[in-house]
């Protein structure tokens, strides 16, 4: 899997899941209680959030990720 696709990924994950996480404050602020607009969002945002952990857990499994420590010896 190509480099820049990978990150992509991780990326464009992360920019829905805080999408997700402004609707639901916005749906809060805005609904008062009164829908369930804002418990749909805090869900989504919680399944985006398993499912990247999933993907990044299953990439390192099948080795198209590397995991890297910090100040860790690139030898």
């Amino acid at each position: 899997m190509n480099e820049s696709l990978k990150i992509l990924l991780v990326v464009a994950f992360l920019i829905v899941i805080v999408w997700n996480l402004g609707a639901g404050l916005y749906y809060m602020l805005v609904d008062k209680g009164q829908s369930k607009r804002t418990v749909n969002a805090l869900t989504r945002r919680i399944a985006l959030s398993v499912a990247l952990i999933l993907i990044i857990i299953l990439g390192i499994y099948m080795g198209w990720i590397t995991p890297h420590g910090v100040g860790s010896n690139p030898n």
